[in-house]
């Protein structure tokens, strides 16, 4: 058997770290190159009525299709068109007012170079993302952004890594920038990931999963603890709300409460419930996002929040299970 310590045995650790070096290096470069061009590409898509259309073929069109999809989640609506498809009838996906987007680390894709005329003849403004500021491609657009790379850090110099690297991040500042200059929030970007845990997290209010009307757990004041009690087992939030005859909350009076309540030996049946309960306790408003009502129990350590309205009427009540069910946590 051969032992794969042996001095014959691939170094696979340096050759990791020396494409991670390489790779960092491009990406370094890249800051000298936030100039005039970039700052006229940001203006090009912020002035477009239409969408960004990002272009490219091979690898270069795997890093548009990422491109894209992270201008369109943050805010810029961007979508990908393969070269050679829109040779073949998908250019009619973009218009004149649309900005096109043209990745090529030579400059001079056949695939992409094709479609230039079309996109000049179309009015479409371009702007082209090259590792060779010299080429058609890049004379062809408005603004070239030089995502050029030193070495790639495939040790043959053939497969596309560095150039890759470097153009997937100069497109993640395209977006970054775009991002901050729209005023893009994070309530925006739920908006386009509502699927998500994040999503449910920024738009989930805790209208949409509290327990309202008869299923919201409430006694009076006067109610005995042993009728509190009942109330807490039919309704099953581990807790019962306490109000006044006006429907305002007063108090309330959870499974940890009833705890204490017994080690004080109180008599159940004639104790009422409003001489054990927590007054002032923590409420939450239903309009407030589902993740503040997590965020409070976590705090605090408690697991059900009363749901009051402006004038402190009992509106609804949820706790760390419904959280759970939606998704928010």
């Amino acid at each position: 058997m051969t032992d794969s310590t042996t001095s014959s045995s691939p170094d696979y650790r340096n050759s990791a770290v020396r494409a991670i070096q390489i790779e960092r290096d491009a990406i370094e470069a890249l800051e000298h190159r936030i100039n005039g061009d970039f700052t006229r590409a940001c203006e090009i898509i912020m002035a477009c009525k239409g969408r960004v259309v990002v272009t490219g073929m091979g690898k270069s069109g795997h890093i548009g299709n990422k491109i894209a999809a992270t201008l369109a989640s943050t805010g810029t609506p961007s979508f990908f068109v393969h070269p050679g498809e829109a040779s073949h009838g998908d250019l009619g996906m973009i218009t004149p007012q649309d900005v096109v987007i043209a990745i090529s680390n030579s400059g001079s894709t056949s695939e992409v170079v094709t479609i230039l005329p079309l996109i000049r003849r179309m009015g479409a403004p371009l702007i082209s993302m090259t590792g060779n500021p010299d080429s058609l491609l890049a004379k062809e657009a408005a603004a070239n952004l030089d995502v050029s790379v030193a070495i790639e850090a495939c040790p043959l110099g053939l497969a596309p890594t560095s150039s890759t690297t470097a153009t997937l991040v100069m497109g993640d500042a395209l977006a970054v920038a775009l991002l901050e200059a729209r005023g893009f929030s994070a309530e925006d970007f739920a908006f386009s990931h509502p699927g998500g845990r994040l999503g449910r997290r920024l738009l989930l209010r805790v209208s949409d999963i509290m327990h309202a009307g008869d299923k919201v757990p409430r006694v009076l004041g006067t109610t005995p603890l042993s009728g509190a009690l009942l109330e807490i087992t039919r309704k099953g939030l581990g807790m019962t709300t306490v109000v006044n005859e006006a429907g305002e909350l007063t108090g309330i009076f959870t499974d940890g409460d009833l705890r204490r309540t017994l080690d004080k030996s109180v008599d159940v049946h004639t104790t009422a419930i409003s001489e054990v309960m927590t007054r002032n306790g923590k409420t939450i408003q239903a309009d407030q996002l589902a993740a503040d009502a997590l965020n409070i129990m976590e705090e605090l350590k408690i697991n059900a929040l009363p749901v009051t309205d402006t004038e402190g009427n009992l509106v609804g009540a949820i706790n760390m299970h419904d959280l759970l069910r939606a998704g928010v946590i």
